[in-house]
């Protein structure tokens, strides 16, 4: 279930608060592929299954880290609505630790919860704690903080 928000006030009011959890997301090979040939980032531990399978710790290939960053604009839509916006803008990440590698055919999901809410002059500026869980393991692929600013109509 999504909260919908449609101004600064109601952001402020989930200050402090989980926001939720975005459904799962498989992570193909056929998207590291695509994610490989968007960023020049050929490595074979990425792209070369047999290789993986033999040469790799994780017996398999995995998704770049930066692919899994990649996803949060898209999980995070999932959790939250914002309407009544002219412009959302990615503005820092503020701390992210990689804690585990996700390997292909993962299931994914983004935890949220609002840290804080600033007024900028009628720009929301809106600092999240994500996680980003891996079904079935105890240790997330990453944590950390991200901001987003909110330009409300």
């Amino acid at each position: 279930m999504s909260i919908t928000i449609s101004s600064l006030a109601e952001l402020q009011q989930y200050e402090d608060q989980e926001l939720g959890i975005s459904g799962y997301h498989v992570i193909s090979q056929e998207q590291i592929n695509q994610f490989a040939a968007a960023t020049l980032d050929f490595q074979w531990i990425h792209l070369d299954a047999e290789r993986a399978q033999t040469e790799s710790p994780f017996g398999a290939t995995i998704a770049h880290g930066y692919l899994t960053v990649s996803l949060l604009p898209y999980l995070w839509n999932q959790i939250v609505t914002i309407e009544n916006l002219k412009m959302q803008v990615n503005y820092e990440i503020e701390s992210l630790r990689f804690n585990q590698a996700v390997t292909v055919g993962s299931s994914v999901r983004l935890r949220a919860k609002l840290l804080s809410v600033k007024d900028l002059r009628g720009i929301a500026k809106a600092r999240i704690e994500v996680t980003l869980e891996i079904e079935g393991s105890r240790k997330p692929a990453y944590t950390g903080v991200i901001t987003f600013l909110y330009h409300f109509i």
